[in-house]
């Protein structure tokens, strides 16, 4: 069975899997010579394939972590954390922001420092890339539908005119305030009449 060679997808082979690799590869020119047991080591030989690049996965997941937590125990661990992060460059790892800042940090270092530089070019390339998949959007002109038969509007008439309308004020009376009707005074109102004297007691 191969097995992974490094964190970079790399793969080491023995001599039984390098036989059956050749043998399928002269097989895919001449498929009609296929025999029963060569498509079974064939087959054999996909599954382990299969194997090892879960396993290179896993290795890859592991090397991040590892990165992470020497990238949280900086500067003490500047060394290493250098040493894993050109490993994991190499296996395809994108530089996280948390790398690039504190790769500013250790800018003092000349390792650092290329790898800083390293860092721009990739993110540089990826925003490359991911603009020229995504174009811009191009704004069109929005349209409502117009009900069959309904009448339009010709361009030429659709700004609006006022119009006078008849019964408003004349030219003469609109610069002249309206005059408020007199009041009438108030009338006083009448006094009470006096109340009637009860009459003499009968003796």
């Amino acid at each position: 069975m191969p097995t992974p060679h490094g964190s970079r997808g790399g793969m080491a082979f023995g001599v039984e899997e390098l036989r059956v690799l050749r043998r399928a590869l002269a097989l895919a020119l001449h498929p009609t010579s296929a025999s029963v047991d060569d498509v079974q080591d064939c087959l054999r030989l996909a599954e382990s394939l299969d194997e090892v690049m879960r396993e290179g996965a896993r290795l890859r997941a592991f090397l991040v972590a590892d990165l992470g937590r020497y990238r949280a125990a900086l500067p003490g661990t500047a060394a290493g954390y250098l040493t894993l992060l050109d490993e994991a460059l190499g296996a395809g790892y994108r530089p996280h922001p948390d790398d690039l800042a504190a790769l500013r940090v250790l800018s003092g270092n000349p390792t650092a420092a290329a790898l800083l530089d390293r860092c721009h070019r990739l993110t540089g390339q990826q925003t490359a890339r991911t603009g020229s998949q995504s174009p811009s959007p191009i704004a069109h002109p929005t349209t409502h539908p117009v009900a069959p038969g309904a009448p339009t509007v010709p361009a030429s008439r659709c700004r609006l005119r006022l119009l006078p309308l008849p019964g408003g004020l004349s030219a003469s009376a609109e610069g002249t305030p309206e005059k408020q009707p007199e009041k009438k005074p108030a009338r006083k109102p009448a006094a009470p009449k006096p109340a009637p004297k009860p009459a003499p007691a009968p003796t």
